[in-house]
């Protein structure tokens, strides 16, 4: 087995500067970064995390992986609370934690992306926001190497598990409730990305509603984008009952879209974001906790790398009705 000494020959630096390259210090080139990167992928050398836990008394060191995607602001309040959520559990926990983003290893094999957690001494990782395009993250789940907790969507192994909630059953849910005192005949469903795996869920909720109902739909593409969602609605909106949208951020772009129109229909989102307060009109929407699904997540994570097998884990959510009065402070 590799040593840290032979790491340092290969990459023709000190082992001084090995060690703090793998502890990530600041200041070191990018240039000695990737070489002792490459000196460790090829030699298949693995930091001793164990010894690593017991000098810092803390129980182990996990990444939080997120990909905010998003070409807005308003969005970063689900990954904010992702991000608060998960560094408080793991403070409680003792687990060392760092914040990682999909840009940082979007260009990485396979390969390089194993390397790059050794050499930080991460044994497990919180991934929010993979979806079906995301193929070297799901071929490293599937190696198991390392101990994996999945948010929004529904991969699992005996090394990972999922966390998320009933995305259809919700999606049904805000539907039926948004159809309440309303004479409703045809439905116009804005989606979100194809490619996410919540989407393909929340459509499944859309369809059981339209079925029980014998309702007529519409599905549009939306993008999760509030521009697009408004753009949909200027042209479609006023011909339906309904406008459901498969997240908040659409919600309030078609709802500002009817309000160009001069034409009310109710609209309903997913998620819960405090903007919605802020449309000047009520809507209802699915309110997730993403801080304390992100609790959850860690404590998932601690439970598999002491040994726990993989399940996909279904969290609770709420209907509410999002108010001004709900959000101020």
């Amino acid at each position: 087995m590799a040593s840290i000494k032979d790491v340092a020959k290969e990459a023709e630096v000190s082992i001084s500067t090995v060690s703090k390259v793998l502890k990530n210090y600041p200041n070191i080139s990018q240039a000695t970064k990737d070489k002792v990167n490459e000196a460790i992928s090829k030699l298949g050398f693995v930091p001793n995390a164990a010894a690593s836990m017991l000098s810092s008394k803390r129980a182990g060191r996990i990444a939080l992986l997120i990909n905010p995607n998003s070409r807005t602001e308003a969005i970063d309040q689900i990954y904010m609370q992702y991000i608060t959520g998960a560094i408080g559990k793991a403070k409680e926990e003792k687990l060392d934690i760092v914040t990682l983003f999909f840009s940082m290893i979007a260009e990485m094999s396979l390969e390089e992306i194993t390397s790059y957690l050794q050499a930080q001494n991460i044994t497990g990782v919180i991934i929010c926001g993979l979806n079906k395009k995301s193929e070297t993250l799901h071929r490293l789940i599937e190696k198991q190497q390392f101990k994996f907790v999945i948010v929004d969507a529904p991969i699992y192994n005996d090394s990972a598990s999922s966390i998320w909630i009933d995305n259809a059953q919700a999606q049904a849910a805000v539907i039926k409730a948004t159809m309440k005192n309303v004479d409703c005949k045809k439905i116009l469903y804005i989606a979100g990305k194809s490619e996410s795996y919540v989407n393909d869920e929340r459509i499944k909720g859309l369809e059981e509603i339209t079925r029980e109902y014998q309702i007529e739909c519409k599905i549009l593409d939306g993008d999760f984008s509030e521009l697009k969602a408004r753009n949909i609605t200027l042209q479609y909106g006023k011909d339906y009952d309904i406008i459901a949208c498969g997240s908040d951020l659409m919600a309030i772009g078609a709802m500002k879209a009817l309000m160009e129109l001069d034409v009310f229909h109710p609209v309903c989102g997913f998620d819960g974001i405090a903007l919605m307060g802020y449309v000047g009109k009520q809507m209802n929407t699915v309110k997730q906790d993403f801080a304390k699904i992100s609790e959850s997540a860690v404590e998932e994570l601690k439970a598999l790398m002491k040994g726990k097998k993989g399940e996909n884990i279904i969290a609770p959510y709420e209907l509410v009705r999002m108010r001004y009065e709900d959000i101020i402070c």
